[in-house]
């Protein structure tokens, strides 16, 4: 089963949220709704970028990657193309 790498934006503050699901869009809508903890203080969310991985486990490894950075610059590069996963 394919997982993907999702990176959210807030559209109520310059934050974002990665992560990774079987089904980004329906991710998305937890996020907007039931999730509690970070993402539920910078609601709505938005999808800005997704990438497809063979394995579940290849797509954790990239969301550590992403999340060790601790860096927004690196993720706008991500997100812009200047760093490819």
């Amino acid at each position: 089963m394919s997982y993907s790498l999702y990176i959210l934006k807030s559209q109520s503050a310059e934050k974002y949220y990665t992560g990774i699901s079987a089904n980004p869009e329906l991710r998305l809508s937890y996020h907007n709704t039931f999730e509690k903890g970070f993402t539920s203080r910078y609601r709505p969310w938005e999808i800005i970028f997704t990438k497809e991985y063979e394995s579940k486990e290849i797509a954790h490894q990239v969301e550590l990657k992403i999340k060790n950075w601790k860096s927004k610059k690196l993720i706008e590069k991500t997100i812009s193309g200047e760093i490819l996963l």
